[in-house]
C-alpha cells in the first residue's frame, strides 16, 4: 500500500497523452540539451530526407531521429558501426511512447576537440586581419602559367589537369607535390608554396587543392604556419579543399575560395573560345575603323588634288583672264572709235588726228598686255631651252626633295616630250655659268 493509499488519498489516474507529455517535459527540463557518444546501429535515410537509427554501446540503446535540415550539414555519409557524438533533445513520441533523441548535430567522435581548436585558430587570425576582405587580391584574366600544390596520387591533381587541358591547352601548369593528410603535410604545403615564387617558370596564380574529407583528413589546411604563407604569397591563391560544405582556415586565408579543386580551376581559366571570339570582335572592329579612317583620308586628298591642280591650270586660266581683258580692250577701242567719228561728224574738222591719236596709245597699251601674254605661255619658256618637268602621277616637279634615284619622270619640250630615269639626286644648287 503506497503512502497516498495509507492516508486514504485517492490516486491520480493519468490519460496517457498526458503522461506521455509530462515525461517529455520532465526529460526537456532535467536533460536537454544533451551530447551523447555511442555507436551507429540500423542507420536509414527516407525519401523525405530525414535519418533514422539507433545509438548504443555495451549497456544501452537509445533510438534517434535526425530531420532533413540537420541531416544536410553532416560533412560524411554515416554508416552502420561509425563512433559518433551526436548533440540534441531527448523527447518521448508520444503516439508509440518511445524515448528518442532528435540529433541537431552530428560529428565522428573525437571530432568536438578538434573543432573547438579550429574555431580558436579562426578567431586568432581573423583579428590579425588576415582575412580582410581588403587583402584579397583579383585572379589575373590571363595567366601566363598556373601552379599547383596537391599530392601527385591526389584525384584532385586529376581533376584539376582535366579542367585546364579541356579550357586553356596554351597555358603551362606547373606542379608543386606535396603531401595533403598526416602529420607532415603542413611543412610539405608550405615548402610546395614557396618553391612557386621562385620557379623557372613563373606562375601568375596557384590553386590549392584536394579533395573532402573528415576534419581529421583536412586538419593539414588548418595549420596556422600554412595560413600565414598563403597570406604572404606574392601571386594570389584560390584555395580548393573538400567538398561545397568542408571549410577550412587555409579558404579563409586564400584570395578566393573554390568549392571544389574543379571549380577552382575553371575559376582561372576562361575557355579559350571566349578569348578567340572576343579577339574576333576586336579585330572587326578594328577594321572598320582603319576602313573609316583611309576613306576618309582619302576623300580629303582627292578634294586637296583638286583644289591644287597643275601648273598648266594656273596658266591656262591667266590666259583666260588675258583673253579676257583683250575683248574688253578691243570693245573700249571700237566704242572710242565711235566716239571720235560722231565728234568729228560734228565739228568737221581735226578728227583723223584726234581718232589715230587715241587708236595709236589703244593699240600700245594692246601690244603691251600681249607681250605680257606670251611671256605666261610655257611654250615660249620650253623655245628657249628649258623643259618641263612631271613625276609619274603627272605633277610639275619643283624641286630635288620631291625626287628620289629611280624615279621615273617625263620632261616636257617644245616640240615633244622625253621620259627620264632619275639615276642620282644632288642637293647642291646647279651652276648658273652660260644660262
Amino acid at each position: 500500500m503506497d503512502a497516498e493509499a495509507s492516508r486514504g488519498a485517492i490516486p491520480r489516474v493519468w490519460a496517457v497523452g498526458a503522461l506521455c507529455h509530462a515525461v517529455a517535459d520532465a526529460l526537456d527540463a532535467r536533460f536537454n540539451p544533451v551530447t551523447v557518444q555511442g555507436e551507429i546501429s540500423g542507420f536509414s535515410r527516407a525519401a523525405s530526407g530525414h535519418c533514422y537509427f539507433a545509438l548504443k554501446d555495451a549497456s544501452g540503446q537509445l533510438r534517434c531521429a535526425m530531420f532533413r535540415r540537420a541531416a544536410s550539414l553532416v560533412d560524411f555519409t554515416p554508416r552502420d558501426g561509425d563512433q559518433v557524438e551526436v548533440r540534441g533533445r531527448l523527447a518521448v513520441y508520444e503516439p508509440r511512447g518511445d524515448l528518442q533523441l532528435v540529433v541537431e548535430s552530428l560529428a565522428r567522435a573525437g571530432q568536438g576537440a578538434l573543432f573547438e581548436q579550429f574555431l580558436q585558430r579562426k578567431a586568432k587570425l581573423e583579428a590579425e586581419g588576415l582575412f580582410d576582405p581588403a587583402r584579397k587580391r583579383s585572379l589575373p584574366a590571363m595567366p601566363r602559367a598556373v601552379g599547383v600544390v596537391t599530392s601527385l596520387g591526389a584525384a584532385a591533381l586529376h581533376d584539376v589537369v582535366t579542367a585546364l587541358r579541356r579550357r586553356v591547352p596554351h597555358i603551362p601548369v606547373v606542379l608543386a607535390p606535396a603531401a595533403v593528410q598526416g602529420a607532415g603535410a603542413p611543412a610539405e604545403l608550405v615548402r610546395a608554396l614557396q618553391s612557386l615564387w621562385t620557379s623557372p617558370q613563373p606562375v601568375d596564380v596557384i590553386l590549392l587543392v584536394r579533395g573532402g574529407g573528415s576534419i581529421e583528413d583536412l586538419w593539414a589546411f588548418n595549420d596556422e604556419t600554412l595560413a600565414r604563407t598563403i597570406a604572404r604569397s606574392p601571386v594570389p591563391v584560390v584555395c580548393g579543399v573538400g567538398h561545397e560544405t568542408d571549410f577550412t582556415i587555409a579558404d579563409f586565408c586564400a584570395d578566393l575560395r573554390a568549392p571544389t579543386p574543379t571549380a577552382a580551376a575553371e575559376l582561372v581559366s576562361a575557355p579559350r573560345d571566349v578569348w578567340l571570339g572576343a579577339l574576333d570582335l576586336i579585330e572587326g572592329r578594328l577594321q572598320d575603323a582603319v576602313g573609316g579612317r583611309l576613306d576618309l583620308l582619302g576623300q580629303r586628298l582627292d578634294l586637296a588634288a583638286g583644289r591644287l591642280g597643275r601648273p598648266s591650270s594656273a596658266v591656262l586660266r591667266q590666259q583666260l583672264r588675258l583673253g579676257r581683258e583683250a575683248q574688253r580692250l578691243r570693245y573700249a577701242v571700237a566704242a572710242q572709235h565711235q566716239r571720235l567719228a560722231q565728234h568729228a561728224r560734228m565739228t568737221q574738222q581735226g578728227w583723223p588726228a584726234l581718232w589715230q591719236g587715241g587708236v595709236r596709245r589703244h593699240r600700245e597699251h594692246l601690244d603691251r598686255l600681249s607681250d605680257r601674254l606670251r611671256l605666261l605661255d610655257p611654250a615660249q619658256v620650253l623655245q628657249r631651252g628649258y623643259a618641263w618637268l612631271l613625276d609619274a602621277r603627272g605633277r610639275a616637279v619643283t624641286s630635288s626633295s620631291d625626287i628620289t634615284a629611280g624615279d621615273a619622270l617625263t620632261a616636257r619640250l617644245a616640240d615633244g616630250s622625253l621620259d627620264l630615269n632619275v639615276t642620282a639626286v644632288n642637293t647642291a644648287p646647279p651652276p648658273t655659268q652660260g644660262i
